[in-house]
């Protein structure tokens, strides 16, 4: 999820704490049953950061294994229109971060190259992404 920062107009990503894990990723989680995927996407962001958005192009889809077990995560170039975050044991904390900072605090590597995929497809410029 992106945004435009209130302060620069400058482009900044949306990452979320996840404590269980200690780590920094992109919002996302698992689908309800019958469930489409970006619906599903749009709920999980809105549930871990308390932000409503609004879907652009989809991005490639992830492919890893986490806990030895295939996953398959689908992302968007969603664009935050409001957001009112509020920690829970799931995600305690949301950085909204500019592209560089973004990438480098992901902890998952395969979570990176989205960085630079995104701004590609927002047609915005990929300086450090």
């Amino acid at each position: 999820m992106w945004r435009r920062s209130p302060a620069t107009g400058e482009p900044e990503l949306c990452l979320v704490h996840r404590p269980k894990y200690d780590d920094w990723s992109w919002p996302k989680g698992k689908l309800k049953r019958g469930e489409d995927a970006l619906t599903g996407a749009l709920r999980e962001v809105a549930e871990e950061t308390g932000c409503r958005a609004l879907p652009g192009p989809e991005l490639s889809t992830q492919r890893y294994l986490a806990g030895g077990r295939p996953k398959q995560v689908r992302y968007w170039a969603a664009e935050a229109v409001s957001c009112a975050f509020s920690p829970t044991d799931e995600v305690d904390r949301v950085l909204w971060l500019a592209p560089a900072v973004a990438r480098d605090r992901l902890t998952q590597p395969h979570d990176r190259p989205l960085v630079g995929e995104l701004l590609a497809v927002l047609h915005l410029p990929r300086t450090g992404g």
